[in-house]
């Protein structure tokens, strides 16, 4: 495990230490899981900023716009059965009735 010496201004270093005896676990483990939450965090922002950018580029390129709505359509009918499909499985566990075997099984 890697070790860092870390300066905090006095009134962070206050609360941190408050936020310890809180919750009664060493300082260090709260660093460590602010640490984690915020490099996953960041983590999912650049993902999402990706995203963005690629569903970006295709809304702006015409031909790629009109084969992915083409591509959509095309699934649609079996994203609809699924759906259907789903929602009876759920009210019918909802109401307690036996589920029927699935087609996979």
């Amino acid at each position: 495990m890697a070790a860092f010496s870390l300066r905090l201004p006095h009134e962070l270093g206050r609360r941190l230490g408050e936020e310890a005896r809180h919750c009664g676990q060493p300082r260090s483990e709260l660093i460590r899981e602010a640490l984690e939450e915020l490099l996953r965090r960041r983590e999912q922002e650049r993902l999402v900023a990706g995203l963005v950018a690629a569903a970006e580029a295709l809304a702006s390129d015409a031909s790629a716009r009109a084969e992915s709505l083409h591509v959509a359509a095309d699934f649609l009918p079996t994203e609809g059965e699924a759906l259907a499909l789903a929602e009876q499985a759920n009210s019918q566990e909802r109401s307690g009735q036996p589920m029927p075997q699935q087609w996979w099984r």
